[in-house]
């Protein structure tokens, strides 16, 4: 079994994930207004969370890896470690970004939401919102790696929960800052160019730089982040056509973030954990667990009830403070430990399952493991939220 204080740096890690998870979700609560004018909107919102989390917490995952192997040093040089995965994860971000739009809309309309905004105010929404969010999450993932060098932290164990803390606390803010310049025709329109550009003009200095682990990192990134976005969107899809329940009670939307976000944020330690254990040959890619990768997962699983209960606990005291209607502190808590508890089991079966075949087929589990696992997750966690909420009828 792992160490207390490896134990000690996971709770912490995680519980601070949930206070900050639950600002992010305080953003939400207080703009159902908004979200109702915006049809499309809510639809986005947590493929555009994952987006950073999955960037920037498989960016943590290689350098925690790079940390254990000795071959990290802090510097932006493009050919260094950090040079790279840097440049990769800026180019990842203003692609994916516009991916994202175009796909939004596209769900927009294949699942039938009414009304929903058009093509370019999706485009200028997460574009704008992306970067903005984007840059607090990168100098958070460079600062707790060099954090983890400094202090002696585990990086597996601290990365992947705190940039998707701040990943969660950013981007929703930054996505309602975004919107609010919808209706404003030049800003839409110059994003929208602007973007359309950059793309190709980022592809082909990348290209020209000519850096294998650059272009190994894009080449792999590319296919699971828009798998990633596909996952989110029907995940947000699902919110959407829940907005109603959630606008009765808004304190299940200061929840839903936190929520997912531990739940991805679980299997994505676990994940970047076994990546790790990989590279250094302490651990097989069988079949069925070892010894070793099997206290994990029973760790991870024994670390979801402390941290939902705590995540519904405060969801209802934030809500309470904040003015905010909630069906109650029991009812919270309930929801949030019966979907939490059943969202980590699943969580834990995909990072150890994703993390292997990423090894056995020859890919690198750091590039692979975490966006997987928490594309997965905000599927399946807003699956399991909601399905609690139906089983506890307070809605």
């Amino acid at each position: 079994m792992p160490p207390l204080g490896d134990l000690g740096e996971r709770l912490a890690a995680l519980t601070m994930l949930v206070v900050v998870a639950l600002l992010a979700g305080l953003t939400l609560g207080h703009n159902t207004d908004r979200l109702e004018e915006l049809p499309g909107l809510l639809l986005m919102v947590p493929a555009a969370i994952a987006l950073r989390g999955n960037i920037f917490g498989a960016l943590g995952s290689r350098l925690g890896t790079a940390i254990h192997a000795g071959t990290f040093r802090l510097t932006l040089r493009p050919s260094s470690v950090v040079g790279e995965n840097v440049l990769a994860s800026l180019v990842l971000t203003l692609g994916t970004s516009v991916a994202l739009a175009v796909l939004a809309k596209g769900a927009a309309l294949v699942f039938g939401v009414a009304g929903s905004i058009g093509l370019a105010d999706f485009i200028m929404i997460s574009v704008v919102g992306g970067l903005l969010a984007s840059a607090a999450v990168l100098v958070t993932a460079l600062g707790l790696t060099a954090g983890s060098v400094r202090f002696g932290w585990d990086p597996d164990n601290v990365t992947a929960p705190l940039v998707t803390a701040v990943g969660d606390v950013a981007t929703v803010p930054a996505l309602v800052l975004a919107s609010t310049l919808i209706g404003q025709q030049w800003p839409v329109l110059s994003v929208t160019a602007v973007s359309a550009m950059a793309i190709p003009i980022a592809v082909f200095a990348v290209i020209r730089a000519g850096r294998p682990g650059l272009k190994t990192i894009l080449r792999e990134s590319t296919p699971v982040l828009i798998i990633g976005i596909l996952l989110d969107l029907v995940a947000g899809v699902t919110v959407e056509r829940q907005l109603e329940s959630f606008a009765l009670f808004p304190a299940l939307l200061v929840m839903l973030p936190a929520f997912l976000a531990v739940a991805g944020a679980i299997g994505g330690t676990l994940s970047s954990r076994l990546a790790s254990q990989l590279h250094l040959g302490t651990i097989a890619p069988n079949r069925i667990p070892g010894a070793r990768a099997r206290a994990d997962i029973i760790v991870s699983v024994g670390l979801a009830f402390p941290v939902f209960a705590t995540c519904g606990l405060l969801a209802h005291a934030f809500a309470s403070v904040s003015g905010l209607d909630s069906p109650g502190e029991g009812w919270l808590v309930a929801a949030a430990l019966l979907g939490g508890v059943v969202a980590t089991l699943m969580a834990s079966l995909v990072a150890y399952y994703s993390t292997i075949a990423s090894v056995r087929i020859g890919l690198d589990p750091d590039t692979y493991g975490i966006p997987l696992v928490t594309s997965i997750m905000d599927l399946l966690g807003v699956f399991t939220l909601i399905l609690a909420i139906e089983l506890l009828a307070f809605t």
